[in-house]
């Protein structure tokens, strides 16, 4: 039966290419992966997986944590919508362009990274208040939304897992704390920042995208297919930078507050998916505020229009849910237990940690994401440290770099989901278009551990 538990994320995969249909791909796969459930538990009247697939989606969305996540993704549309119809998105673009921080398409690609840089408290906050503050700016100077997703993406969980003074940091030091280690787990974690080389490949690429100012494959065919024409110049009257900029700034602000209110003072353990809904939300309803109290639109009008943006985004949400449902269902199967089995015991000592990094990505890619690779991976390299004498921060680091690199990958992540509603784009296209460069870095470091592996162990 472990062999049949790769198959729904190969359905799922193999429908989003075929049919270009991401919510259908997601589906079946839920379906398929509820009949493979009720096989294996030698329940024969696998008819019942619809069924089943409902419930399963019910259990999801009654998660605490699974909850928050899709409220905070539909407020979301009620926030854009706010800044967009007040005309804060052109008097943003105006300000800036006129001010001169961003007055070429380079400058804004850097203010975009530094931006997804300076949030790095929770990986859905930096990639939404990059998002949500480009976007404006991407199409005033006919840079492609793609390649907004792509930045946004490739900075904000490479920087959450090299800074760590977050919710990342924090769910991994637990993992690592039920193990007897050489070091303490502090010091093997932070050891793992040096070693974590596709995180750090990933961010010296995004430089380079910027620096230069070039893109390759096919975001570069997206780039092309902007014609004059089609590069938006916004058409809602520019009023005041403030009706974008003061929700902006109070969402990371109090992002930051209530991480520190949920840690009980302590800012790495505080919860990452309740301060994001209370952060998300405090800035949509301020946003709502500034409309009414400077005479936007009434009421009635401010309403329609949050509803009008909630609604926009719903296929997103629906998206972000089912890749959540698909990701229970998997582990009730045992898929990514099963594709950790890659790591054979006979591997030759230099392979073990290669190994690990490629464990790592087919995981994150099949299962869609990165913390529940680390969940499973980290329990299976720790022995590996323990009984072979294999560097811990090498071999945590190949671990996080592996998922993430995964996850990147991905048209079933929910992140990825995520990053395309920042954006503004569609889901097949963010991935088609940021996977070359994932993959290139991937590669570098395969070949990085390879090296590392042969001068540390010899």
């Amino acid at each position: 039966m472990d062999w049949m538990s790769v198959i729904p994320p190969l359905v799922a995969i193999a429908v989003v290419f075929w049919k270009k249909e991401v919510i259908l791909a997601l589906a079946l796969a839920v379906l398929c992966a509820e009949a493979l459930i009720l096989i294996n538990a030698d329940i024969a009247s696998s008819y019942m997986a619809p069924i089943n697939a409902i419930e399963r989606v019910v259990d999801t969305a009654a998660s605490p944590g699974n909850t928050r996540v899709l409220i905070f993704s539909v407020l979301v549309g009620a926030l854009l919508a706010f800044i967009r119809d007040s005309g804060g998105v052109t008097a943003t673009v105006n300000f800036l362009v006129n001010k001169g921080v961003a007055k070429s398409r380079k400058q804004v690609g850097g203010l975009t990274m530094f931006t997804g840089i300076a949030v790095f408290i929770e990986s859905n906050l930096s990639v939404l208040t990059a998002g949500i503050f480009a976007r404006g700016l991407f199409d005033r100077f006919g840079m492609s939304r793609a390649r907004l997703a792509y930045i946004i993406d490739s900075t904000s969980a490479p920087v959450c897992i090299l800074i760590l003074l977050n919710g990342w940091g924090a769910f991994i030091l637990s993992l690592l704390d039920a193990y007897e280690l050489p070091a303490s787990s502090a010091s093997i974690l932070w050891g793992s920042v040096f070693f974590n080389f596709y995180a750090i490949f990933t961010l010296l690429i995004v430089a380079y995208t910027i620096s230069a100012d070039k893109v390759h494959g096919p975001m570069a065919e997206e780039e092309k297919a902007l014609t004059h024409a089609e590069v938006k110049q916004t058409t809602e009257p520019a009023t005041k930078a403030r009706f974008m900029l003061v929700p902006l700034i109070i969402m990371v602000l109090s992002m930051v507050g209530f991480m520190f209110w949920t840690g009980n003072g302590v800012l790495s353990e505080g919860s990452g998916s309740k301060s994001v809904l209370y952060a998300t939300a405090l800035a949509t309803a301020i946003a709502y505020g500034l409309l009414l109290i400077h005479k936007r639109f009434t009421h009635k009008e401010a309403v329609e229009i949050g509803f009008k943006g909630m609604g926009e985004l719903l296929p997103l949400v629906t998206i972000v849910l089912l890749s959540l449902t698909l990701g229970n269902s998997l582990k009730v199967l045992g898929t990514g237990v099963f594709v950790a089995g890659i790591v054979g015991e006979y591997l030759p000592l230099v392979l073990i940690v290669p190994m690990l990094f490629v464990a790592g990505a087919i995981m994150s890619f099949t299962t869609g994401t990165s913390w529940g690779t680390f969940a499973i991976l980290i329990p299976i390299g720790v022995p590996l440290i323990q009984s072979l004498g294999l560097p811990p921060s090498l071999v945590i680091g190949a671990i996080l770099g592996g998922g993430i690199f995964g996850d990147h990958c991905s048209p079933i992540s929910d992140t990825t989901a995520v990053s395309s509603l920042a954006a503004g784009t569609d889901v097949l296209t963010h991935v088609k278009t940021q996977f070359p460069y994932a993959l290139f870095a991937g590669a570098l470091t395969l070949i990085a551990y390879f090296v590392a592996s042969l001068i540390m162990l010899g």
